[in-house]
């Protein structure tokens, strides 16, 4: 009874045996089947292409199409920037291929600060903003190197500022004050306000006092420069020099008579008259 019982053991276990070895065989005969073994296709190359262009040849391949977008200011509109999967990926029939393409419209930013940074760095604070440099110009600084102006179509551009991608900004350079020597100019025929536009050319310091103790000044803008240090011209009758950075010291009134005016020119105080005439 035992041999039997035994037997039979034996003999279902051999079919159970059997099964399993024709389901792994069938299992793996199939397998191609399910993973389309043998149909990979090689993604195309449609970066650069126009993005219609391009979804056009992935859905012939039969591919998926998912696109994003971003903006390059040196790309045309619409061209694909990106791939994933990349060209020449061999890939299985209905994968899903991701194109990245350029905006037709370049999004707003803030402008970047730029002021006090090296050029190096604010190019490349520029380049990560997608803003492009545009005119670089030098101006005497003791900030040698450094951008002391960022500029948009020829007026200052504050930080913060909405400005859009692939803007040029012109970057104004500090050149340092260097050792060039140039004649002093001449200022006793300007206004306060003139002669500080003057003085902003050459970038010289200036350090304002009145003429006297008597002198009353009501408007230090439009009071009159009445004598300098150092004058235009020496006690020789040749030009003073002076460099970018230096100090030169004015001395103002607000209403001053010809006696009172100091100036190398003979026009200055013809000057001064006349506008003390126009403003009565």
């Amino acid at each position: 009874m035992n041999g039997k019982l035994k037997e039979s053991f034996l003999f279902h276990l051999g079919i159970v045996l059997a099964i399993f070895v024709l389901l792994y065989i069938c299992f793996f005969a199939s397998l191609h089947c399910f993973t389309k073994h043998g149909e990979e296709i090689v993604i195309p190359n449609v970066s650069g292409k126009n993005v219609n262009d391009a979804i056009t040849q992935l859905k012939a391949l039969k591919f998926e199409v998912q696109v994003d977008s971003t903006y390059e200011p040196d790309q045309k509109p619409l061209c694909v920037l990106k791939q994933v999967p990349d060209t020449s990926s061999v890939v299985k029939e209905g994968r899903t291929v991701f194109l990245t393409v350029n905006m037709i419209m370049p999004p707003h930013i803030p402008m970047p600060a730029l002021v006090n940074l090296s050029y190096r760095s604010a190019v490349m604070l520029l380049k990560n903003n997608k803003l492009r440099v545009g005119d670089t110009t030098y101006k005497p600084d003791i900030a040698a190197g450094a951008i002391i102006e960022q500029r948009y179509k020829g007026s200052p551009i504050r930080p913060g500022e909405l400005i859009t991608q692939g803007t040029k900004i012109d970057l104004v350079i500090g050149d340092g004050l260097g050792n060039t020597e140039f004649n002093v100019p001449e200022l006793t025929k300007y206004t306060v306000e003139e002669g500080m536009t003057v003085l902003n050319q050459y970038n010289l310091i200036p350090i304002i006092s009145p003429a006297d103790q008597l002198s009353r000044i009501t408007d230090t803008q439009s009071a009159y420069i009445v004598d300098q240090e150092p004058r235009a011209i020496n006690e020789a009758g040749v030009p003073n020099r002076i460099k970018a950075g230096d100090i030169i010291s004015i001395r103002i009134m607000q209403n001053p008579d010809q006696m009172d005016i100091h100036g190398n020119t003979n026009t200055t105080k013809d000057v001064i008259e006349d506008n003390k005439k126009a403003k009565k």
